[in-house]
């Protein structure tokens, strides 16, 4: 057995790629358009894992646009986030900071922080290796939303 993919439905296809593209530096793989029943399938990899998923199809994420739905997604408890390693999580979150990304969680402990896609899908990011050591203004930032 063998990890393909994650698929989460987006609303606003092109939102939704500059969140995950531009922003939080994912890299898009392959699309595929389907006329007939009126979606789009964007597949994303992390740029480490890119390399594999052209050779195996897999690690993925799959945003899924339906193109004439009004259709308002929620997500349930049962859902979690999804979770990606940076190599430096203070800068990686400034990054999303000075593109207007709210970090919901932020990195007060150096290791972990979490922001949420404009569909309100929960990320976690967490330090590659070992925790960073506890920075300002990190350590005394508070808690935003939920995640």
């Amino acid at each position: 057995m063998r990890y393909l993919h994650t698929m989460i439905r987006v609303t606003d296809l092109d939102q939704s790629l500059d969140f995950w593209c531009h922003k939080m530096g994912l890299v898009e793989v392959r699309r595929k358009e389907v006329p007939a029943g009126k979606f789009t399938l964007v597949f994303l990899a992390a740029p480490n894992d890119e390399g594999e998923a052209e050779k195996t199809s897999g690690p993925l994420l799959e945003l899924t646009y339906n193109w004439e739905s009004d259709e308002t997604y929620t997500t349930g408890r049962s859902w979690g986030h999804l979770a990606y390693t940076v190599d430096n999580i203070y800068d990686y979150c400034q990054n999303l900071m000075d593109q207007g990304v709210v970090i919901n969680r932020p990195p007060r402990d150096g290791r972990m922080a979490f922001v949420k896609s404009p569909d309100d899908i929960s990320i976690e990011l967490l330090q590659e290796g070992d925790a960073l050591p506890v920075q300002e203004p990190w350590a005394s930032m508070q808690n935003e939303g939920s995640w």
